[in-house]
């Protein structure tokens, strides 16, 4: 066992970064697993609590910024390409845009603990013209409070920790085996979600040459725009008769639509 946390101590600072800065900017690896070992690591005394902390804060900050000037450089658009790399795929733009929209920037704080608004901020904030540094503050006290959760749940749990890693320790070859047929099922379960999902969306998408040939009949479609007010910022133009829609109450504009005419609905 001593030489496992004797390796861990040593090269501990090194794995939390290389962790976090592969996470934030955007790779599928999860970090919080390295977070919970470098607590149990702090509670014995084999790293420093502030070391770690700040490794983990640089780390968010490099794997972000390029996120953020892409936004600063594409806009709305980035947006999509963000999505695609995602372990997910099920998190909403439009939620995020939300959230963004309803508590401004503060919203950063608190983001790395949000589920998917983590991904989305970073760009989002680029494209919403969010100052460089002001961005940055509020996202190093969004790592900061985002690191300090796992750190403490291995703190707390160091003994049990220090079992895990004996275990591991024991098995040798084995469980770097284990760790990374786990690591590889979880990637690749979420790659096989995210493409049912897109394949799913992809079969129900008309293309802009078929919504206007149906816009040509006389039994025109109705047309339901579900963009959040953030991207109708970004993106002030609406498709012609276009409905706008708030998501809080999408029932209220269905209340009007003719039961035998098409519906196109179409968002960020």
């Amino acid at each position: 066992m001593d030489d496992m946390t004797g390796l861990l101590a040593q090269h501990g600072l090194s794995l939390v970064f290389t962790n976090v800065l592969l996470t934030q900017a955007g790779a599928p690896l999860p970090s919080t697993p390295t977070l919970i070992v470098a607590g149990a690591l702090i509670a014995q005394g084999q790293l420093g609590l502030a070391q770690v902390l700040a490794v983990a804060t640089i780390a968010t900050l490099l794997g972000n910024a390029p996120w953020y000037f892409a936004g600063r450089r594409y806009g709305h658009r980035i947006l999509r390409t963000v999505c695609r790399i995602s372990l997910e795929p099920d998190s909403c733009v439009q939620r995020t845009e939300d959230v963004f929209d309803r508590w401004g920037t503060i919203s950063l704080i608190v983001g790395k603990n949000i589920p998917g608004f983590a991904t989305i901020a970073p760009p989002l904030a680029g494209a919403m013209r969010v100052g460089f540094m002001r961005f940055m503050g509020y996202t190093a006290i969004s790592a900061l409070l985002w690191a300090v959760l796992p750190l403490l749940v291995g703190w707390i749990f160091s003994t049990e920790v220090e079992w895990l890693l004996l275990q591991l320790e024991d098995l040798g070859l084995s469980a770097l085996i284990v760790i990374t047929a786990v690591v590889a099922v979880y990637a690749i379960s979420r790659s096989i979600e995210r493409s049912l999902l897109i394949r799913l969306l992809r079969t129900t998408r008309i293309d802009v040459t078929e919504l206007g040939a149906l816009m040509e009949q006389d039994a025109k479609p109705v047309i339901l725009d579900v963009r959040s007010r953030i991207a109708q910022k970004l993106e002030p133009r609406r498709l012609p008769g276009a409905i706008p829609v708030d998501m809080s109450a999408p029932q209220v504009p269905l209340v009007a639509v003719p039961p035998d005419r098409d519906v196109v609905v179409y968002c960020s």
